[in-house]
């Protein structure tokens, strides 16, 4: 049956809702559309009364490719909507706050990404999953990766024919470094002595600066090191690292203008030192991460670095073992970085601790406003909340909050 709608608004997932509700791909806000109903979706789409914040979408793979959700829309609409996302979380809680945009990260500068290979009968397939399909599209031109992940293709199909059953699919965490893209390659075949040589020699050919499997190092022929601060870190393979430098940037000024004056921080789910490390140029940092590796990274950069103030690690698992009121209160500065499903445990027992500030960085604005609801109730104030769009045409959203003690 054939509907003729009109978008009301955008989801979380970047699709055009009209009234039932009806789910529309690459619909915007006020457009006027036509096509097969399919459930409560539509397919066929066709646009009837484009919106003026439609563009034109400047990679060729777009309608197929899954690793984009909106190119079909202009930057400053993206920006608008995210802020509003933000906005509409804390309001849901009954929440206030001041909603600023700080960053955008520019195309082509996704310096990691989590690619698919597969193996056909002459050949390898590597690239993202389709739109809303397990097929996989191949990438070519691709324009949100760091070109010179782009350049890493040829290797990681040479590795899926390599290392890659018939039936099954490979992942690859492919991340850029300034000596070479370092390549964590998992659900291929177990290893055997001629397949690590084959897998070595492939990463000589293409010049990859590391390859693992499953975890394991085959051959890091020079160390992949990101810059934290004045540090350089080696993390382990298929770590944590935030999108985009420029997206990084604009989260560890906003987190260092926070934590400004600071005399004592802790850093919870500090990863490999994204905020730690920059941050121990003004205070002594204690960083909490339930990864041993990932501190393990941390420390090292530290300690081959100069000009630092003391840092402190710790491995503890923060959603089992949060770190409580009184160990917190030890603190003047907490710096919260969890991951989508956000920090219940631990808002609960920063809830009731004596730390005076708090830099709360998170991927989830639902989340996010659930925690900071927490905190409110306990006398929190919400400062600022700045938006950093790093992960470009995607409806992710990173932000960074400032709470202080009311």
């Amino acid at each position: 049956m054939t509907i003729k709608t009109t978008i009301e608004r955008l989801g979380h997932k970047g699709d055009g809702i009209a009234p039932g509700p009806v789910f529309v791909p690459m619909a915007l806000p006020g457009e006027e559309v036509v096509g097969m109903a399919d459930g409560d979706r539509l397919k066929d789409v066709r646009i009837v009364t484009p919106s003026p914040d439609r563009v034109r979408p400047p990679c060729r793979h777009f309608k197929s490719c899954g690793g984009c959700a909106l190119q079909h829309a202009s930057d400053g609409f993206l920006a608008r909507w995210k802020q509003q996302v933000v906005r509409d979380a804390l309001g849901a809680h009954g929440l206030e706050a001041e909603i600023s945009l700080i960053s955008i990260s520019p195309a082509q500068s996704r310096r990691r990404a989590v690619l698919a290979g597969r193996r056909t009968k002459k050949r390898a397939i590597i690239g993202f999953h389709g739109r809303a399909s397990n097929s996989l599209v191949e990438i070519p031109g691709c324009q949100l990766l760091h070109p010179d992940l782009i350049e890493t293709l040829p290797a990681l199909a040479a590795i899926t024919m390599a290392g890659a059953s018939r039936k099954g699919e490979m992942s690859f965490a492919i991340t850029h470094s300034s000596v070479g893209v370092d390549v964590a390659a998992t659900g291929g075949k177990e290893l055997s002595a001629g397949m690590l040589a084959m897998l070595a020699d492939l990463a000589r050919k293409h010049d990859l600066a590391r390859l693992s499997w499953d975890g394991e190092i085959i051959v890091m022929r020079r160390a992949p090191a990101q810059t934290f601060g004045p540090a350089q870190v080696v993390p382990p393979p298929g770590a944590f690292l935030q999108a985009t430098e420029t997206g990084e940037a604009a989260l560890v000024k906003a987190v260092a203008g926070i934590a400004e004056g600071a005399k004592s921080i802790v850093d919870l789910f500090a990863g490999c030192g994204t905020f730690t490390l920059p941050l121990a140029s003004q205070a002594p940092v204690h960083a909490v991460e339930g990864s041993p590796g990932m501190l393990s990274a941390l420390n090292m950069g530290w300690r081959h670095a100069s000009g630092l103030k003391q840092i402190t690690i710790e491995a503890r698992d923060l959603f089992r073992q949060p770190l409580m009121a009184g160990e917190l209160s030890r603190f003047d500065t907490v710096v919260i970085d969890p991951p989508r499903a956000g920090a219940h445990a631990q808002v609960a027992e920063l809830a009731k601790s004596k730390v005076e500030r708090v830099a709360f960085v998170s991927c989830n604005p639902l989340t996010f406003a659930r925690d900071a609801l927490a905190l409110a109730g306990a006398g929190w104030e919400i400062g600022v909340v700045r938006v950093v769009d790093q992960f470009r045409w995607s409806p992710h959203i990173e932000l960074v909050a400032d709470l202080a003690r009311n």
